[in-house]
């Protein structure tokens, strides 16, 4: 029997019912709007006073958003404190010596629960962070969908294995990636929040003494205050961007055209591949380079969320909540 318009409509609801069983309620802009309508400014405005503090701070909660949502989707698994049965992501060979930030994220909550107790997931509050950091350091700005809600698990094992290593080469790079959905512009785009920052000798010290796709002045400039000798200033830090480490623009595309990446995965994004050309094109056009950076920031910001009656709204960030 031909369905009818009724027909039609009842079987579009059970489809979507379906989907949303399935795939989880999809994340909106307007999560919080009647909820916690002041959550957006209360965020902004500590990681601005956060910033004027330490200026580094913006790269940092940006990244700590990248090593959240490459462990079990964008869950504030990374959040999580080590106990005395649990050990969580923070001790991982990729986050033990570059992430940071925890503590702001931690005044952000402190801030959200005076004003709106019990309603914002931890992970939602890391997503607007990272997005204030970008916008305060002069990078774009967006429209940050919400919803996410707190995984009480972590994976110490995931995070070695997902987040891309430094030594990492352009087909690693391109396979991790794409392990989360995310395509080659994706990486490219996303690779340039490495327009601001700083890293430590022990992170970059093989590729400035054992790389040859490395401008000599460069590879000079930075051995002179990281030995080859491991052990001996392990952690000194380099910025990540020659000239504007503080500064959210394109110019990181610029040094790596110019065989000045600070660290071999950053070199592998234009070292005669197939990213060579959107790199060319990021260092001469930062509109182009902010609207793919934006849009996969949003994608990247879609990895696996917990939304409806999954995980749960942590009360504190660092501990999942007691039953």
């Amino acid at each position: 029997m031909a369905l009818g318009t009724s027909g039609h409509h009842c079987l579009f609801l059970a489809l979507l019912l379906l989907s949303t069983a399935v795939y989880g309620q999809p994340l909106s802009t307007s999560f919080y709007a009647t909820t916690c309508p002041s959550l957006e400014s209360i965020v902004r405005t500590a990681v601005t006073n956060a910033i004027a503090s330490e200026s580094r701070m913006g790269a940092s909660l940006l990244r700590l958003f990248f090593h959240d949502c490459f462990v079990q989707g964008c869950d504030a698994s990374i959040l999580l404190d080590d106990t005395g049965s649990f050990t969580g992501e923070k001790t991982a060979f990729p986050n033990v010596n570059s992430v940071r930030g925890y503590e702001v994220i931690d005044q952000i909550k402190t801030n959200v629960e005076a004003a709106c107790p019990g309603i914002v997931s931890c992970a939602d509050i890391v997503a607007l962070a990272a997005r204030d950091g970008t916008f305060l350091l002069g990078g774009p700005t967006w429209n940050v969908s919400l919803g996410r809600r707190d995984s009480t698990t972590a994976s110490w094992s995931q995070a070695n294995s997902d987040l891309p290593n430094p030594a990492s080469s352009l087909a690693t790079l391109l396979a991790a990636f794409g392990n989360k959905g995310l395509n080659a512009t994706d990486m490219t785009a996303l690779s340039g929040a490495h327009t601001v920052g700083f890293t430590q000798c022990q992170v970059y010290r093989d590729r400035i003494y054992n790389d040859t796709n490395i401008n000599t002045p460069f590879a000079r400039l930075r051995q002179s205050n990281c030995p080859a000798t491991k052990g001996v200033n392990d952690t000194v830090l380099a910025p990540l961007d020659v000239q504007t480490q503080v500064t959210f623009d394109n110019a990181y595309y610029g040094d790596l055209t110019k065989y000045k990446g600070l660290l071999h995965s950053d070199q592998e994004l234009y070292n005669g591949g197939s990213q060579d050309a959107l790199v060319k094109k990021y260092s001469s056009n930062s509109a182009v380079f902010f609207a793919d950076f934006v849009a996969a920031m949003i994608k990247m910001g879609n990895i696996s969320p917990l939304t409806g009656t999954d995980g749960q709204i942590r009360a504190n960030c660092r501990v999942v909540n007691s039953s």
